[in-house]
């Protein structure tokens, strides 16, 4: 049978809990049993049910009327979507009534139920998906407006200044969750999504009349980032109370939303920028977002019942103690090192691409070919982690941006051919980096209980939200130093890539050992 430690789980025996039907008949009381101690069981975060030699014994195939199947087995939903044991079953019936799993619903370890798609769930994928269409969109195009802003209003700053723009901004879009997460998982994301439209348009219509540094980090930095934390972490989190299986997939298609706005800002920016001027170009800008973040209030929702008063779920206050789990220290480490380096390139690429003597146009659209390639990388790999496991398709995709950089970028300024070769890279490095951002959620739901999801993932990025902080200024100033030779802001991309590679293996090998065929 399963044990539990800190929210995790251990398998003997494992039978999917979707696509199977469990028919017994005439030892209905013993099977019932066995079924809910199966059922109460804390199972593996993937979603599989553990269920006790006497009853996988049982196992068969009747054909059997869906309504009967939702009122007569034991653990199914009650009004508040909480699993519960049936009520009662009738003594004098002679043959009772089969019960059975459909194949549209998930059990967790806890007993909560996961439809794992249907209207409603998808209606919320596509609500998250609206929302980081603005809050992701605008962070992946931080990098035409840092190229925008360093040759013309603050042209008269290094870049390492104009950076803290930036880092400014994604440090607040990560270091705000450590309280936002908490009082997602105890109220739900109705008040956190109004106060983030509210936040995230307003900041970036102050954004559209900055003119000065002090107004570009109130107003985007400050104002836009807050927004941004207060939208994304529930657009994420919600997302956990619909899917358990499907989580990675649903997850990462909900996130291709950041790629289709770093498509679409950068192009419609740079053409905007030359026929109506910076400032209604931004605040044509905050008028999209208006709009996309309406149908994000609208469709986004909670779906399991609040946590009871007085458990750890209900309180809105930050837990620290998440951080003895070991597994979850290493991958918070990794997912630092990992950010450290993912938005130098973001911000960085098209200046390089100015620096390589690409017109500005294209230097503009290689951010947009690099979201391209990070849409697709959104979603595939979400797929593929939920066969294969969350942790070992991360290793894969941290490995491929190390090499990416490597191999291409950083000999990209000595070939011949600058702009096929950069193509190449920012396709490349868009996949896999694309990730980056789409796995860590479903890497981390693999470690917690849903009830507390928002609480762990919000946890982690406050950490690396200091990460986010530092790494663009940090870049910046190796490339001053380097007099604008960007080979020294590659290499600190490269090694960061590395260190939080090690991480992630570390974190795998220590909850499933070095064997390369382990799912995990």
């Amino acid at each position: 049978m399963s044990q539990q430690h800190n929210g995790e789980s251990t398998v003997d025996e494992k039978i999917p809990a979707t696509g199977f039907t469990l028919a017994i008949e005439e030892q209905h009381r013993v099977a019932t049993s066995e079924l809910e101690k199966a059922v109460a069981a804390h199972a593996v975060p993937s979603g599989e049910l553990r269920l006790p030699h006497a009853i996988s014994a049982t196992l068969r195939n009747p054909q059997v009327d869906s309504k009967a199947v939702q009122d007569n087995l034991p653990g199914t939903k009650d009004k508040n979507d909480r699993a519960t044991p049936s009520s009662t079953a009738s003594s004098s019936e002679s043959r009772v009534s089969t019960a059975a799993l459909t194949p549209q619903v998930s059990v967790d370890g806890r007993g909560n139920t996961y439809p794992e798609g249907g209207l409603r769930a998808w209606l919320v994928v596509y609500g998250s998906f609206s929302g980081m269409t603005a809050c992701f969109g605008l962070m992946n195009t931080i990098g035409a407006y840092q190229a925008y802003l360093s040759t013309h209003q603050l042209s008269h700053l290094d870049p390492s200044t104009i950076g803290w723009i930036f880092s400014l901004y994604t440090f607040m879009s990560f270091f705000c969750g450590i309280q936002i997460g908490p009082i997602f998982d105890a109220k739900g994301p109705r008040g956190l999504m109004i106060a983030g439209t509210v936040c995230l348009v307003g900041g970036v219509l102050g954004f559209a009349e900055s003119t000065k540094l002090w107004h570009c980090i109130l107003s985007f930095s400050l104002a836009s980032g807050l927004g941004t934390s207060l939208i994304f972490t529930p657009a994420v989190s919600a997302i956990a109370h619909f899917f358990l299986l499907k989580r990675a997939a649903a997850t990462g298609l909900a996130t291709t939303g950041g790629s289709v706005g770093g498509i679409v800002f950068p192009l419609m920016l740079e053409r905007l920028f030359s026929l109506v001027g910076y400032r209604w170009a931004t605040r044509i800008l905050a008028f999209i977002f208006l709009f996309q973040l309406v149908i994000a209030n609208i469709l986004i929702r909670s779906r399991l019942p609040p946590p009871p008063k007085g458990s750890l779920g209900s309180n809105i206050w930050p837990d620290w103690r998440i951080f003895r789990n070991i597994t979850f220290v290493l991958t918070t480490a990794g997912v630092f090192f990992v950010e450290w380096a993912l938005f130098v390139p973001l911000s960085y690429i098209s200046s390089y691409a100015l620096a390589q003597g690409i017109s500005p146009t294209f230097s503009y659209q290689i951010l947009a070919i690099l979201n391209a390639g990070s849409f697709f990388g959104r979603w595939i790999p979400g797929y593929i982690a939920d066969k294969l496991g969350r942790f070992n398709t991360m290793i894969c995709t941290i490995f491929t941006c190390m090499i990416s950089v490597l191999c291409l970028w950083l000999t990209c300024g000595s070939s011949a051919n600058v702009i096929p070769q950069l193509i190449v890279f920012v396709l490349i490095f868009g996949f896999a980096s694309g990730s980056n951002i789409s796995l860590v959620p479903v890497c981390v739901g693999q470690l917690c209980d849903t009830e507390v999801f928002g609480r762990w993932y919000a946890g982690l990025y406050t950490v690396v939200s200091f990460g986010c902080l530092t790494g663009i200024p940090v870049a910046g100033s190796i490339l001053s130093r380097d007099g604008g030779v960007y080979n020294g802001l590659i290499i600190f991309v490269a090694v960061s890539y590395a260190v939080g590679l090690a991480c992630f293996i570390a974190a795998r090998v220590g909850r499933v050992g070095w064997s390369w065929k382990a799912i995990f």
